[in-house]
C-alpha cells in the first residue's frame, strides 16, 4: 500500500522529469498540444479513478461478500482487498484515457471519425471482452458496469476526433508524405 501511495504521490514529479527530457527536442507548436494532452490525460485518468471507487467498487465488494451464509463467513483481509479495489482504480483510470488516445490517433492521422463509425460495432465486442477480462468478479453486472463506460467514451472519441483532429499535425503528415516520396 504505500508503494502505491509514493507511486501516486510522486507521479508529478516523475511526469515533470520526463517532461524535461522529452520537451528540449520538440518544436514549439508540438510543446503547445502536448501540454494539453497532458493535462487532460490526467483530468481523465483521475475521473477514471473515482468512478471505479464511487461506482463499481461498491458492487464488486458486495458480490464478493455474498457467498457468506451460515456456514461461511467472509472475512476479507487487506492483502484481498488492496489489489481487488488497485486493479479496478487502474483499469478504470486507462479505460478512461480512450478519448485522448483516439484524438493523438486522429492527430497523427491514423483515425478519422469515419473510420471510428464504421468499427463501432468491433468496438463494442472489445469492450465486453475487456470488461470480461478486468473485471476482477464473473457477474455480469460488474462487467456492464466497465463495459458500458467503454462504449459511451468510445462514442464520445468519435466525437473529440470530429472536433480536435481535424487536421494531422504538421511533423508527422511531412514525415509521412516524405516517405511516401521516397518510395516512388
Amino acid at each position: 500500500m504505500a508503494l502505491a501511495a509514493a507511486i501516486v504521490l510522486a507521479i508529478p514529479v516523475i511526469f515533470l522529469q520526463i517532461w524535461r527530457f522529452v520537451a528540449p527536442g520538440l518544436y514549439h507548436h508540438e510543446k503547445r498540444v502536448l501540454v494539453p494532452f497532458a493535462l487532460v490525460s490526467a483530468l481523465f485518468f483521475l475521473s477514471g479513478a473515482l468512478f471505479g471507487y464511487w461506482f463499481v467498487f461498491p458492487p464488486a465488494f458486495r458480490f464478493l461478500i455474498g457467498y457468506s451464509n451460515s456456514f461461511l463467513e467472509a472475512m476479507p483481509s487487506v492483502e484481498e482487498y488492496f489489489p481487488l479495489a488497485l486493479r479496478l482504480f487502474l483499469g478504470f483510470g486507462f479505460i478512461f484515457l480512450l478519448p485522448v488516445c483516439m484524438v493523438f490517433l486522429g492527430k497523427m492521422g491514423l483515425v478519422n471519425r469515419a473510420f471510428l463509425a464504421k468499427n463501432r460495432k468491433y468496438a463494442v465486442l472489445v469492450a465486453f471482452i475487456v470488461a470480461a477480462v478486468v473485471t476482477p468478479t464473473p457477474d455480469v453486472v460488474n462487467q456492464m458496469l466497465m463495459a458500458g463506460p467503454i462504449i459511451l467514451l468510445y462514442e464520445l472519441s468519435i466525437v473529440a476526433v470530429t472536433l480536435f483532429a481535424k487536421k494531422p499535425l504538421k511533423s508527422f503528415s511531412e514525415a509521412q508524405e516524405r516517405q511516401g516520396e521516397d518510395e516512388n
